[in-house]
């Protein structure tokens, strides 16, 4: 169909070297089921897709006590949600013939929470019409928000993922009997098993480890030495640059460029 169409141009083919059951693979989980979330519900709207179009549901009714009714085009949500479900949760299910045995429960919750954070995350444009600019009357549409957004709201819950029994069973745990009073929510990130050391290489699991990997002192970001060098420190070394520059043209007919020589030093990991 055209939306599988859409789906497969805008995602390919993805591989990541992530042991089953971890805090990266409940990530890749969510933020793969809210990509195809956006994605298809972005082509419904711009009428890129046949089978969908704007919220039609949304087509009457507003506030006119307040001035503001529903028009323009709502992002259809619910056409992304449900073939997310479809494209992504169906495969899992077959694998057991059921959802709620074991990994397959936990990897289904994932998929759901990424769908969770783009639904949570709409909101409500408006335009203003009236005399001489004023906003005497406003139409309003439901929006997504950017892709970028979604992905921070993930990123937070990657970093306060929830750890499960290994146990599983119908109904998700807390791994911290402590804990299980806790009601885990449907936008929590779930894993089973802890991570590896993605600061040590290891090959069987296609962990490339950081040593040599070029850094950036200044920043206290994922980018800077102090994070991406695991504590084990950088060398400093200087970088020779030499590029044509203050290229002009000369009638007739060539360029005429001087030679420049920049240095720069590059940080690298321990």
């Amino acid at each position: 169909s055209a939306a599988r169409r859409v789906v497969r141009g805008s995602w390919g083919n993805v591989s990541t070297p992530c042991r089953a059951g971890t805090k990266e693979t409940a990530f890749i989980s969510a933020v793969t089921a809210a990509g195809l979330v956006h994605s298809v519900t972005r082509s419904c709207s711009a009428g890129n897709v046949t089978e969908c179009s704007c919220d039609v549901t949304l087509r009457h009714g507003g506030s006119a006590s307040e001035g503001w009714h529903w028009g323009g085009c709502s992002d259809d949500i619910h056409y992304g949600m449900s073939f997310s479900r479809k494209f992504l949760d169906v495969p899992l299910k077959n694998i057991t013939g059921k959802s709620g045995s074991g990994l397959v429960a936990m990897n289904l919750h994932n998929n759901e929470a990424g769908r969770q954070a783009v639904a949570k995350l709409m909101s409500v444009d408006c335009r203003c019409h009236g005399v001489s600019g004023s906003c005497a009357v406003k139409t309003c549409w439901k929006t997504m928000s950017s892709f970028e957004k979604i992905g921070r709201f993930l990123k937070d819950k990657y970093e306060n993922s929830i750890q499960i029994s290994d146990r599983l069973k119908k109904k998700l745990r807390r791994k911290e009997k402590s804990q299980r009073k806790i009601p885990i929510g449907k936008e929590d990130l779930l894993y089973v098993n802890k991570s590896p050391n993605y600061c040590v290489e290891d090959p069987k699991l296609g962990i490339p480890g950081t040593q040599g990997r070029e850094c950036n002192r200044t920043s206290q970001g994922a980018d800077g030495c102090n994070l991406l060098c695991c504590g084990r420190g950088y060398n400093t070394h200087v970088v020779r640059h030499v590029e044509r520059c203050e290229c002009k043209f000369v009638w007739c007919c060539y360029v005429r460029c001087r030679r420049c020589e920049t240095m720069t030093d590059v940080h690298t990991c321990k």
